[in-house]
């Protein structure tokens, strides 16, 4: 079976969801990651919420470009319970697989019963909720996300590639997890000295694969190769053009997958 190969709607994220979804069907991609709810306090959403014009339109586009939602984002989990509902009906409108959740409870164990109250509330839309790592979060490390996920019923785990080498992961740990447990790759590439500014160079500045010095071919053998892979690169320079941006990625992710294959 093919791996299934995305673009993430935060390389574009100034490109409406509807606008996205054109641009990377247009660059080669089968498969995209939409934010349809912020991530970040502070973060102004598009209007993608149930029954919303600009949802119907996403949904007409993506049909009509033979494009797969892979994921949503996101769903933020914090000390109190959240309302999940609009986030869950516009997901599964889309016909999305995933729906993104952020770690923001410092507290892992009360952090595990939401997610795992998620997950439950997620399976009668048809969408698996994963939890992602960060370094500037609550949730830090792949041994606390294979926790929460383990503990969930149903949940999986995000590798994002920035982040497995940001948070330090060594790839024998991330090689000798469940493979259940590992939903989906985001993938990019940065110098392996980290930034002054990681929140920065996470939401801004992130290189295109093959572009800088992370060792993505370990990093693909360390996941299951039926794991699908998409492209999670911010960068001044996707502004400028984003087409053509979306077309180098496409170009970058082919040249990573085939070194991996030889």
């Amino acid at each position: 079976m093919a791996r299934v190969t995305g673009l993430e709607h935060l390389t574009l994220l100034g490109l409406a969801p509807p606008e996205f979804v054109g641009v990377a069907a247009g660059a080669g991609f089968g498969a995209v990651g939409l934010r349809i709810s912020p991530a970040s306090a502070g973060e102004e959403p598009w209007p993608m919420r149930p029954g919303s014009p600009m949802l119907a339109e996403t949904v007409r586009r993506c049909a009509a470009a033979q494009v797969e939602v892979l994921d949503v984002e996101a769903i933020r989990l914090g000390p109190e319970p959240t309302d999940v509902g609009p986030v869950l009906e516009a997901a599964a409108e889309l016909g999305a697989r995933y729906v993104i959740t952020v770690g923001e409870d410092p507290d892992l164990e009360r952090l595990s019963d939401h997610f795992a109250e998620l997950v439950r509330s997620a399976k009668p839309y048809g969408l698996r909720p994963v939890i992602e790592f960060m370094a500037y979060r609550s949730l830090r490390t792949l041994a606390d996300a294979a926790m929460i996920t383990a503990r969930s019923d149903g949940g999986g785990i995000l590798i994002d590639a920035l982040h497995v080498w940001r948070c330090g992961v060594d790839l024998r740990e991330l090689a000798g997890l469940d493979p259940g447990l590992v939903a989906y790759l985001q993938i990019c590439d940065a110098p392996l000295a980290p930034p002054r500014d990681a929140v920065a160079e996470a939401r801004t500045a992130r290189l295109l694969p093959g572009a800088g010095e992370l060792p993505l071919g370990d990093l693909l053998a360390a996941v299951p190769s039926t794991v699908p892979v998409a492209v999670e690169a911010p960068h001044p320079a996707g502004r400028l053009d984003p087409a053509a941006f979306a077309a180098r990625a496409r170009r970058a992710l082919d040249s990573v997958l085939e070194r991996e294959q030889r």
